[in-house]
């Protein structure tokens, strides 16, 4: 998968962990789609290297699901560095 597909997925992923990890990230929408698409990198590379088989193409669930999850994973490490504890939605 290439490049491009990683940063449209990482958008996707970033606005994603903004509705679902809403306080998290001080650095508004532009750190968050940042964060996403550094995490879609991440959870590429995991899944590539754990997995071993590769991601598969852009439109298979497993290539959406590392992504969110490497998005995810990233917030919430730059979330305990910048020292914002995990909120809940009330």
């Amino acid at each position: 998968m290439g490049i491009l597909a990683f940063i449209i997925l990482g958008l996707v992923s970033g606005a994603l962990i903004k509705v679902l990890m809403p306080g998290l990230v001080s650095g508004g929408w532009p750190t968050s789609l940042a964060l996403g698409v550094l995490g879609a990198l991440l959870g590429g590379w995991l899944g590539s290297a754990l997995l071993g088989a590769g991601l598969g193409t852009f439109f298979e669930p497993q290539t959406w699901l590392l992504a969110v999850i490497g998005a995810g994973v990233l917030v919430l490490a730059y979330g305990a560095v910048k020292g914002h504890p995990p909120t809940t939605r009330r």
